[in-house]
């Protein structure tokens, strides 16, 4: 249903180092960059999230945030982890949200630019 997602940052480059943290550890890649410009996605030219200098770039007001699926529980806390190193800032740990469902483990991250991130793992725990 939607092809892709753009989202305008100030600053490319520290956006990039970010997005690399986070989206890597969900086996997301750079898929083309240029100099205005970087995708992400699975595959080479096929980006799903686009970032794209724009000087006055602004976040989108309260309520907004963007979900990312992620395979594993695992991959949620690497996803954290990533972002947090990479200059994001924590805005809800790794864990169960139950009151989204019982099964619900996620985290929450605001990028470089103010973004509202996440990255969510809706399965049951593996042994």
């Amino acid at each position: 249903m939607i092809h892709h997602l753009s989202l305008g940052v100030r600053d490319l480059h520290a956006s990039a180092r970010f997005y690399d943290g986070a989206l890597g550890a969900l086996g997301w890649r750079r898929v083309f960059e240029d100099d205005e410009a970087i995708g992400y996605g699975v595959a080479d030219d096929e980006d799903i999230l686009c970032l794209k200098q724009r000087d006055d770039a602004a976040p989108p007001g309260a309520g907004f945030h963007l979900a990312f699926a992620a395979p594993t529980r695992a991959a949620v806390d690497a996803f954290h982890a990533g972002g947090l190193l990479a200059g994001g800032a924590d805005n809800g740990r790794p864990g169960l949200r139950e009151d989204y469902g019982p099964h619900y483990y996620a985290s929450f991250l605001v990028d470089p630019d103010g973004h509202r991130i996440e990255a969510v793992a809706k399965g049951p725990a593996t042994i």
